[in-house]
Order: C-alpha cells, then sequence, then structure tokens
C-alpha cells in the first residue's frame, strides 16, 4: 500500500496539489495509479484543492489526527517550522503518509515542494 500525505497553502488549487504528486511519484519511479490513497491532517481536512484532488482520482482520503501525526513523527526526515507551529509535527505530508498506511509504513519519499503543496510518500511494510 501507498499512501500520498498532502500539505498546502490555504486555497491551493487541485492542480497544485496534484503537480506536488505527481512529483512525489517521479522521484519514487512509480506511476500514479500506485497511489493507493491519499492523506492529510485535521488542520487541511477542509482544504477544497485537497478534497477536489481526492474526488478526481477518486482515492480515499484519509484525515490524521494531530495525536497520530505526533506519533509518527519520528519517522519523519524533514523538519518545517511552519509545520511544528500549526500541528506539532516536523512535517505533516510525512507524518500523514506514514500514518495513513494501514500497519508499519517506511517513507518512499520525503517531502516534496511544488506550487504552493508538499507531498510525501509512505509504503506499508511488512515486519520479519
Amino acid at each position: 500500500m501507498i499512501v500520498a500525505g498532502l500539505g498546502c497553502r490555504r486555497g491551493t488549487s487541485a492542480d497544485d496539489v496534484e503537480a506536488a504528486l505527481i512529483l512525489a511519484c517521479s522521484k519514487a519511479g512509480i506511476d500514479l495509479s500506485s497511489i493507493d490513497a491519499l492523506a492529510t491532517g485535521t488542520i487541511k481536512e477542509y482544504e477544497p484543492g485537497i478534497l477536489r484532488l481526492a474526488t478526481r482520482l477518486n482515492l480515499p482520503l484519509h484525515i490524521v489526527r494531530d495525536d497520530e501525526l505526533r506519533e509518527a513523527a519520528p519517522l519523519t526526515q524533514t523538519v518545517s517550522r511552519h509545520s511544528l507551529a500549526k500541528t506539532s509535527s516536523p512535517s505533516l505530508s510525512e507524518a500523514a503518509a506514514l500514518a495513513g498506511v494501514d500497519g508499519p509504513a517506511v517513507l518512499l519519499v520525503a517531502r516534496v515542494i511544488a506550487e504552493g503543496a508538499t507531498c510525501a510518500l509512505a509504503q506499508s511494510r511488512t515486519i520479519p
């Protein structure tokens, strides 16, 4: 399972959020069709661009609570002061992607930034 964690500036369009998603997929060397779900934090649960993108791509959108973001924080790779101030997570997109995976997860792509949006990809992993 691959989950795309998303963040964006307020009012960012679905096209611009998708640009960040496409960039993350490109960095991972995967096709957009490989994405199983989108995820974001409660701070962005009503963000029109993210909601429209989920509808456009026909993907479930997981809304990750702040406590779940904090729980995933040790596995994140980047630090955003803005994200820390607003969500108590060093990276909303990375933590949302990790928390959005059902079970243990690893980052496939750390946060990328494009057109006012951020995206990170997390993939489920099996525990030996």
